[in-house]
């Protein structure tokens, strides 16, 4: 069960910063899969899909350096609290009636994943 956990929270964060790099160097592209509409046109909607792409960066990041610094509790911990991103987006994506396949089958999918992979870390089962 360790390395389960420990392989979803490793997918997890190379998956988010690989995301986050998308955001970086071609924000209008990267929303294409997130499951909502493309925002309006500006020449600051890039700069405000840029900002996600570094928050997505530094989540990851945050998880590698639990893996490599952190025991195992803290890394359940913290990989239970970045699981509310996904459960964010995916609810948010259904409010705003975007994709439901993609609400659920990304968002919600890795959601549950960090879920299961966090609660074996932290009780100490992993």
């Amino acid at each position: 069960m360790y390395w389960f956990s420990v392989s979803v929270a490793l997918l997890a964060a190379l998956g988010i910063i690989a995301i986050g790099v998308m955001y970086l160097s071609s924000p209008r592209a990267a929303t294409l899969s997130f499951g909502l509409p493309l925002p309006e046109e500006g020449p600051n909607i890039a700069w405000w899909l840029r900002l996600k792409g570094v928050r997505d960066v530094v989540s990851g990041l945050v998880l590698i350096a639990l893996m490599a610094w952190g025991g195992p509790r803290m890394l359940g911990l913290v990989l239970l609290i970045e699981a509310i991103i996904p459960v964010g987006d995916m609810s948010l994506i259904l409010a705003a009636k975007g994709s439901t396949v993609r609400a659920l089958g990304i968002h919600g999918l890795t959601a549950a994943l960090m879920i299961l992979a966090a609660i074996p870390l932290m009780t100490g089962a992993a």
